[in-house]
């Protein structure tokens, strides 16, 4: 990291306040769609606008957010509220961003729960449902060009995806996938420059951060635990999913999806779907869903609870990485590791794209969607005109 201070190597030392940071990363987080398309308005607003950081900076935190679990959008925005405020810049930034989401999302849902009955919201959402499918297969598509380098990644993606549709545990998946990449990767070299330099920084000192959120996190698990199991259960299926959401929001799809369909069937697997596609006329990550299915679950208070759980765990991780990020970055067993990881998920979009597939019924008019949304997304085409346009055609024609 160079000699960071908190507003990051190669910034002047302005002190930043949390409120300006809050209210910046609201504006932006009403028109945050696109999920890690986000991360380059980010760095308009972050370094051209209010040199809250250096581009070197910025740089660093993308490869850093790039590397540990969590929606990277989320998590780029909380690095940059570190570097410029401090760990209170960084929750301000955070939940800045994720506020316009989540307010919609609860919106969203309470009218998807009195309405999602009605012919017409029917027919919309069976479209929806079709994009859903062209959404996650061309995130398997980009994924997978990105992170399948070699004939062993085919293997070990393949076997991921047949492992995870008979039901295998996707926890396992990615342990297994992480130790194969120590053996698969053994001989790939690694990324080359210079060694990291010793850095006595404040942001090097005991991970006083970090610490504290995990603590206020285990005590609002204790607190539900005497007081909504239901509510305990959620949060700790949603943290789960986030810490285990490696290569950004999409990772966490199937993750969830097994959760809360397969392993507790807490929502039919077209309901979830739904979730999804709401999830994509919002701004910001696809996480968001975790809202759509606390919302479903509990009301308000389930809505609070998922979407506290599934940002917390991953802004954890982020305030303790960054100060060691530089000891870890080159080390060859770890990029090993994490190579095997993101091949996994690789398979893990693959399989819950194959499920999806399997849920719907299919004719004509929705294999004329899927196809034309799928060709749409990999021409560049905007997320949302994609959904929007989607959901016309489907009240039109289905």
């Amino acid at each position: 990291m160079g000699n960071a201070a908190p507003a990051g190597p190669g910034q002047p030392n302005t002190p930043r306040h949390a409120g300006k940071l809050f209210l910046a990363f609201l504006r932006l987080g009403l028109s945050a769609f696109g999920g890690p398309a986000m991360v380059a308005y980010i760095k308009d607003l972050a370094v051209q606008k209010n040199a809250w950081v250096s581009e070197e900076s910025f740089k660093q935190g993308v490869a850093i957010c790039q590397l540990i679990p969590g929606a990277t959008a989320m998590q780029v925005a909380a690095y940059v509220g570190l570097r410029a405020s401090g760990p209170l810049g960084a929750i301000a930034a955070y939940a800045g961003f994720a506020i316009p989401a989540f307010l919609l999302m609860v919106v969203l849902t309470a009218l998807y729960q009195r309405a999602h009955d009605l012919p017409a919201v029917i027919s919309i959402f069976q479209g929806l449902q079709v994009i859903v499918i062209a959404l996650l297969a061309n995130a398997t598509v980009g994924f997978g060009q990105s992170t399948i380098k070699k004939w062993q990644d085919i293997i070990l993606g393949l076997g991921i995806t047949a492992y995870l549709l008979m039901h295998g545990s996707p926890v396992l998946a990615i342990l297994a996938s992480a130790i194969c990449g120590l053996f698969l990767s053994k001989n790939q070299q690694t990324s080359s420059g210079k060694a990291p330099t010793p850095d006595s920084s404040p942001l090097l000192a005991p991970l006083t951060t970090p610490i504290l959120l995990t603590l206020a996190y285990l005590a609002g698990l204790a607190l539900l635990y005497c007081t909504s199991r239901q509510l305990f259960e959620l949060s700790l299926v949603m943290a789960k999913v986030d810490l285990l959401a490696f290569g950004g929001g999409y990772g966490s799809v199937p993750l969830m999806f097994d959760e809360v369909v397969g392993v507790r069937q807490w929502l039919a697997g077209k309901t979830f779907m739904d979730g999804i596609a709401l999830g994509q006329v919002t701004p910001g990550p696809i996480v968001i869903t975790a809202t759509f299915v606390g919302y479903l679950m509990a009301s308000l208070p389930g809505a609070l609870v998922g979407t506290l759980s599934i940002f917390t765990p991953s802004l954890i991780m982020l305030t303790a990485a960054v100060p060691y990020f530089d000891r870890i970055r080159h080390n060859g067993l770890f990029q090993r590791g994490m190579h095997g990881i993101l091949v996994s998920f690789v398979g893990l979009l693959l399989s819950v794209t194959i499920r999806f597939i399997l849920t719907l019924s299919w004719g004509v008019p929705q294999i004329l969607l899927v196809t034309l949304a799928f060709l749409a997304l990999r021409m560049k085409v905007d997320i949302l005109w994609v959904v929007f346009a989607g959901g016309i055609l489907s009240w039109l024609f289905l």
